[in-house]
């Protein structure tokens, strides 16, 4: 039986994402800079560049967002990020609802559903309600708890990464962390234009990896996207 070419587009995109992902153990993302967003302050769709850790880009993520919902949510906003390999095809898919963003709320909190290929869900980043600390658990498609993040009670990156450290569940161990890199003054100071870095074990499973790529836009624009002129940075 011959296949349609839309199934071998299914068939094919999770084997790009097996090869992507199956030999590397740490993830940059390097948010570009809008001209326009930087001039007149007017929020446009995020994008970014993702590569490895030999700086080879791999994917490339863009936002799809309305132009309402961005400038009137503001970091808070839902978002659908759509990550594109290097052959243009869509290989994950990262949905964020509209939940309440303040810590003292401790129902519907943060959440993003990820997709890879998209259509089928892989994993679940839902946030875990604390006074002082950020924290998530990385969840599973069947929605078991997999591993944990938690953050720093100051989020502040003057001068400094700020790291998420990724934990087993019983949180004695450390497998891995999320990295927001400091990127300088001049950067950081006139931009909302943001550069991680994602460090996991090399033989985590690759729906994992692709999971822990949602935690880490999760993390940006609850923590490092600006609103308006206001930075979402401090205390948690």
């Amino acid at each position: 039986m011959l296949l349609t070419q839309e199934q071998i587009y299914h068939l094919t995109i999770p084997l790009n994402i097996l090869q992507q992902h199956s030999k590397i153990d740490q993830i940059l993302v390097h948010q570009q800079i809008e001209l326009l967003e930087v001039i007149t302050g007017f929020e446009t769709n995020n994008k970014y560049e993702i590569k490895n850790s030999f700086g080879q880009k791999i994917y490339f993520a863009v936002e799809d967002t309305d132009c309402c919902t961005r400038n009137c949510c503001g970091a808070s906003r839902p978002f659908t990020m759509r990550i594109i390999d290097n052959m243009g095809q869509e290989v994950i898919t990262l949905e964020r609802p509209l939940r309440c963003d303040s810590c003292c709320c401790p129902c519907c909190l943060q959440e993003i559903e990820v997709h890879a290929p998209p259509g089928v869900p892989v994993g679940y980043v839902t946030q875990t309600w604390h006074p002082c600390l950020p924290r998530f658990t990385i969840q599973n498609e069947r929605r078991e708890d997999v591993l944990k993040i938690i953050g720093p009670c100051v989020v502040c990156s003057c001068c400094a990464d700020v790291d998420f450290e990724i934990k087993s569940l019983d949180e004695e161990t450390i497998v891995g962390k999320i990295s927001k890199q400091w990127t300088g003054f001049v950067r950081e100071a006139f931009t909302d234009a943001d550069n991680f870095g994602i460090q996991f074990p090399l033989d985590l499973d690759v729906k994992m990896k692709a999971v822990m790529l949602g935690a880490c836009f999760l993390i940006d624009f609850m923590f490092f996207e600006r609103s308006g002129n206001t930075e979402k940075e401090g205390v948690w």
